[in-house]
């Protein structure tokens, strides 16, 4: 029977130990990666809104999705990111006053989730430009484009409005002081932001960026039909250019494909 006490009290003094480095580790990142990735960030974003906010680039719809996207992304930082900072030095707000969790949290969420949908919306337009069909590139329009991002603030605000009511700080019984609080709210939450955040963005952009590599490869092979018929043979130059806009086409997917899941997403909560 002691035996028994003495190797659940070791287990237990273990596990301590364990949450304790877990803890000093959390710390530590928040302290000194989470202001690289903050500067990084915000800097990346301020950038991208110089430079798609140019004259020439207005009547784009996709510079526009791209634009509001990198706008939404840099509140979404600004908002986020502080306080994770904050809290490597154990001075997070969020972690004791009600009105700042609740603001932090709905604004983050509903931010994110309608930077990465029109991310998605800009992916689902490029497949719209590439179709050899007329009826689909006159789809993407900026008049639609509009329509939509009015729509995605929308819908994003509504799927997390429920935060404002059911978060709260000073939380001990969950991973973070400033939590649901209660197991349905904390569910809802993690549904919401598996599915309409995660899930599904992401199928759709993988979904329409192989659309894309097939619509490209469709054209090429028309541009060959009818080289052909006019009895012009394309040239070893032209078909190392074709390959190479292949080339980036796909590079471009998987890179956004593999950045999707990653910072600043998993920081600014």
């Amino acid at each position: 029977m002691y035996l028994s006490h003495q190797s659940a009290f070791c287990f237990h003094q273990k596990q301590y130990k364990i949450i304790e480095s877990l803890y000093l580790i959390s710390d530590q990142l928040n302290r000194y990666l989470a202001p690289i990735i903050f500067l990084f960030g915000v800097v990346g974003n301020i950038l991208n809104c110089l430079i798609l906010s140019k004259r020439t680039l207005r009547s784009n719809p996709c510079a526009l999705l791209f634009l509001v996207s990198s706008f939404i992304g840099l509140i979404s930082i600004l908002v986020g990111l502080p306080t994770r900072i904050l809290a490597g030095w154990h001075l997070d707000p969020t972690n004791t006053i009600d009105w700042t969790c609740k603001t932090r949290v709905f604004i983050v969420f509903s931010t994110r989730t309608m930077a990465i949908w029109l991310i998605t919306l800009a992916t689902i337009d490029r497949w719209l430009l590439s179709s050899v069909k007329i009826h689909h590139r006159q789809m993407g329009n900026l008049k639609n484009v509009k329509r939509e991002i009015f729509l995605i603030v929308i819908l994003s605000i509504l799927s997390y409005i429920h935060m404002i009511i059911c978060y709260k700080a000073n939380m001990n019984d969950g991973p973070l002081k400033c939590y649901g609080k209660s197991v349905e709210c904390r569910m809802i939450t993690d549904l919401i932001y598996s599915i309409i955040t995660i899930i599904i963005p992401l199928s759709l952009m993988i979904i329409f960026g192989l659309m894309i590599i097939s619509n490209v490869h469709r054209s090429h092979i028309r541009v060959r039909t009818r080289t052909t018929i006019s009895t012009i043979i394309p040239s070893r130059t032209e078909e190392l250019r074709i390959k190479k806009v292949d080339r980036s086409v796909r590079f471009d997917r998987i890179r956004q494909f593999r950045m999707f899941p990653t910072t600043p997403n998993k920081w600014t909560y």
